[in-house]
């Protein structure tokens, strides 16, 4: 792994670490599978696995403070 790639897979972590207590809340959690070349993999488990509103999650909550917060980043993709 490229120390960029490094620098920005514990930036994500940074990151889901804030949003975890939310997705906690309603039965879910979130797991970070890669970072590569500005493409998040996120599995998510629990609740949100199943969750009619998972890609809503996923791309309007967890993807957007990714984009915000990690530079680089520009899409995150759900991996089962």
């Amino acid at each position: 792994m490229s120390e960029t790639t490094q620098t920005q897979y514990d930036q994500v972590q940074e990151v889901l670490d804030k949003l975890r207590p939310f997705l906690q809340r309603d039965g879910g959690d979130v797991e970070l599978v890669d970072v590569e070349e500005g493409i998040v993999k996120l599995r998510l488990q629990g609740a949100c696995g199943s969750c009619p509103s998972s890609t809503i999650t996923l791309k309007a909550g967890i993807e957007r403070a990714l984009v915000e917060e990690v530079e680089g980043i520009e899409e995150v993709v759900q991996v089962f």
